[in-house]
């Protein structure tokens, strides 16, 4: 089986190449760094000449910014284009949960146009959505600062290892096409607060933090349970506090 990783050379794409090697994929390696731009379109087709499938995760890296818009409907135009030239059984993106009630954000609203395109093309597909990884509680936190106070939105959270969502990604791409979401989350849901200070305790980090519902995340007014999955969810088995502990002391 031939596998295209588009945005290989980033976090999610390297750790799902990991997992399609481990399984025995033939992986063709889709980024900059090897003569693929899916914003421009060049060398598109000749990475999707004979693939079984195509994993989407490329990444426009900021949020807040208008261009990302126009960064994931001009990249997602090309991707499909050539995926269904070259007859692409299976196309499966990464998107993230509760991405429709975040569309105040431009980042977040150019995810959804993004899956939008997708659903639209007509080709065999899956959209694979998930919680907040691990890695970026970090950022949540420090981006949260107010004047050295930690200042978080009151949110429950289902935060899951990336390490989790590249192997789904992998077993996902060998299946059939669902046509529809997957919804990817990690074993347990908490109050943002909460993993906040598990971060905070662990890192030996002093700066005091509090928790309001107007606060908003990442400059969007969200529900409390508006992050979590609702429907039926692809579960990590590892916790937060888990991960901490690996990540900290490996």
């Amino acid at each position: 089986m031939r596998v295209v990783v588009v945005g290989a050379s980033g976090t999610m794409g390297s750790k799902a190449v990991k997992y399609l090697e481990r399984d025995g994929r033939d992986v063709v390696e889709a980024s900059k760094k090897t003569g693929v731009n899916a914003f421009t379109g060049q060398g598109l087709d000749e990475a999707f000449d004979s693939a079984d499938a195509i994993i989407d995760v490329t990444n426009f890296g900021s949020f807040g910014s208008g261009d990302a818009l126009e960064f994931f409907k001009q990249a997602g135009t090309n991707l499909l284009t050539s995926a269904r030239k070259h007859n692409v059984r299976h196309y499966l993106s990464l998107s993230v949960v509760g991405v429709e009630s975040l569309v105040e954000n431009d980042y977040f609203r150019a995810k959804l146009v993004q899956e939008n395109l997708i659903r639209a093309s007509g080709i065999p597909h899956t959209i694979i959505r998930s919680t907040q990884f691990f890695e970026f509680l970090n950022s949540i936190v420090n981006t949260s600062a107010d004047d050295g106070i930690i200042r978080l939105p009151s949110l429950l959270l289902q935060p899951v290892a990336g390490d989790e969502v590249a192997a789904w990604i992998a077993k996902l791409a060998a299946q059939e096409p669902q046509n529809s979401i997957v919804e990817i989350g990690g074993p347990e849901s908490a109050d943002l607060l909460d993993l906040a200070k598990e971060l905070l305790t662990i890192t030996e980090d002093t700066r005091p933090m509090a928790s309001q519902p107007e606060t908003r995340y990442f400059g969007i007014s969200v529900l409390r349970e508006g992050l979590v999955p609702k429907g039926p969810t692809a579960l990590g088995k590892l916790t937060y506090h888990d991960w901490l502990s690996r990540t900290l002391y490996a």
